[in-house]
């Protein structure tokens, strides 16, 4: 990294640019099996992405050729008035520099190392969300050590919502501190529902908590209305 390419500060909140709507009729309600699928099958132009969050659906591979849309009951949240910064965290925060939407692509492809635990990330992901990002939408949080990055985050903003979609660290304690700056970002910008899709004791452990399907599209209308 260059000299001053990579300034720290948080992304401005700026308009996005409507893409073509989606040729594909996505479900807003429908039948929930153990995996909380209700839905195979559509593409991840960015019309359709934006569609499917606005309805509360978000996308993961199902096998080579198909994607599979989940709405998970419960639904994973973080309250923007309820994260747990420890001491060791806030010391954290204050050794690593961070930034917003300066290197997306790196965060997301980061985030899709196969040698992580639970690899899903494929390219055409990758692909998808750099151009929901292009578009405006996608964010990402990176924490730097010197000009290192080792840890960040990225999701997709709509209105009031945030869908965060993954996080990764090389450094102890990087992606909390970028969930930190995120949600900093969050409150000052006004947003009012940090989806975390599933809940996880690592999560639980920062303040998420699960909340009803039926609460979260309540609370996603609202968001995004």
């Amino acid at each position: 990294m260059s000299e001053g390419t990579k300034p720290p500060g948080r992304a401005p909140l700026v308009e996005p640019v409507e893409p073509p709507p989606t040729r594909w009729e996505l479900p807003t309600t429908g039948p929930i099996d153990e995996s909380d699928i209700v839905a195979v099958g559509a593409d991840l132009e960015p019309g359709t992405l934006l569609a499917a969050y606005r309805r509360g659906l978000f996308p993961m591979p199902f096998d080579r050729r198909r994607i599979a849309w989940f709405s998970p009951d419960p639904r994973g949240v973080i309250p923007l008035d309820g994260l747990h910064v420890s001491r060791s965290l806030r010391r954290s925060v204050r050794r690593f520099r961070f930034a917003f939407d300066t290197d997306f692509r790196a965060v997301v492809r980061s985030c899709a190392d196969p040698r992580r635990p639970g690899f899903w990330i494929d390219r055409s992901f990758v692909d998808a969300y750099t151009r929901l990002h292009e578009l405006g939408w996608a964010h990402s949080v990176e924490v730097y050590d010197d000009d290192d990055l080792v840890g960040g985050l990225y999701g997709v903003r709509i209105g009031g919502l945030f869908a965060g979609e993954s996080m990764f660290h090389r450094a102890t304690d990087a992606s909390k501190v970028a969930l930190v700056h995120l949600v900093d970002w969050l409150v000052d910008t006004d947003a009012t529902l940090f989806d975390v899709q599933w809940t996880t004791p690592h999560l639980e452990s920062l303040g998420a908590l699960a909340i009803t399907r039926r609460e979260y599209l309540e609370r996603l209308a609202a968001a995004v209305g």
